[in-house]
């Protein structure tokens, strides 16, 4: 009932507002009852939480379709593809990686989470460990967190020397414009979290067994650290945000969104075939995404 009366209202309008207004509220009635709207009521999801899933699951649906499209084009051109996400601890890059990958196909990506470093590895060029991990032709690598632990974790928390880190600050961007003169397409993302979203999620992993494994002792002191790793991470987008290996900001104390638009700048930023026919925009919201510039307010 409620349906036909709202398109006799629509038929009897002559007010395009009011009209709109109608559309929008029958396309909010479709999604709340999908499959996935009625699980969420049932969990006793307020209306607008649940609508708010529901399209964010949508719309992931969709860009993962292009991602699929993006990935098959890497392989068929045999292109190698770097995205590496780094931010502060909880800011949501394991799970951005996650909603990345989890309809790829395996056998042509690769996830690159490196431990500390043995005492041989310490021993190395600096880069010598996460060279052994650059993307193959035709292959995607993400690397949550790389080697920019250096311009900020190890110097903040003393795990490097001074002179081990004014080598490093010298020697990368140098390295990644080889990288990238070599073919590589390098895509460096910065999760920016507020510090209250930061200790609102570290309090959700204490609290759920099931995230208590994400907590390490360097987590544990980041919130006291907060005014020294922002020292570095300004430091690090100074002397290391080039025209050629750009740092891209993404807002993440909303995590969908952050998400959502992150995989839009990906989509976006890359040439492959098919993105003409997407069923979403891949313009990502400069609201949420943008470019690091030195005028830009403070980014957390």
């Amino acid at each position: 009932m409620l349906y036909e009366d709202l398109e006799d209202l629509k038929k009897k309008t002559n007010s395009k507002k009011l009209k709109k207004k109608i559309d929008a509220i029958q396309e909010a009635l479709n999604d709340l009852c999908s499959k996935s709207g009625l699980c969420l009521l049932a969990k006793g999801k307020n209306v607008e939480k649940a609508l708010k899933t529901v399209r964010y699951e949508e719309d992931l649906v969709k860009l993962q379709v292009e991602l699929i499209k993006l990935q098959n084009w890497v392989f068929e051109n045999k292109k190698r593809v770097l995205v590496i996400f780094e931010g502060r601890d909880a800011a949501g890059k394991g799970g951005a990686i996650k909603r990345f990958t989890e309809r790829l196909n395996p056998r042509r990506y690769r996830v690159v989470a490196l431990p500390k470093p043995t005492e041989v590895e310490a021993g190395q060029f600096y880069f010598q460990r996460y060279f052994a991990h650059l993307p193959n032709p035709g292959e995607i690598v993400f690397f949550d967190r790389s080697w920019y632990n250096r311009a900020i974790v190890e110097p903040a928390f003393g795990f490097c020397t001074e002179e081990q880190y004014d080598k490093f600050m010298q020697e990368v961007p140098e390295i990644e414009h080889a990288l990238i003169d070599d073919g590589i397409i390098m895509i460096k993302f910065w999760f920016s979290i507020s510090k209250k979203e930061q200790q609102k999620r570290f309090k959700e992993r204490q609290l759920n067994p099931l995230k208590q494994w994400k907590l390490s002792p360097v987590d544990m002191k980041a919130q006291k650290m907060w005014d020294k790793i922002t020292f570095y991470k300004e430091e690090m987008f100074s002397r290391t945000h080039t025209t050629f290996s750009p740092w891209i900001i993404v807002k993440s104390n909303d995590k969908k969104s952050a998400r959502l638009e992150s995989i839009r700048y990906v989509l976006s930023h890359i040439p492959y075939e098919g993105k003409e026919d997407a069923g979403t925009t891949l313009h990502p919201d400069p609201e949420i995404v943008q470019r690091y510039h030195r005028k830009s307010k403070q980014i957390d």
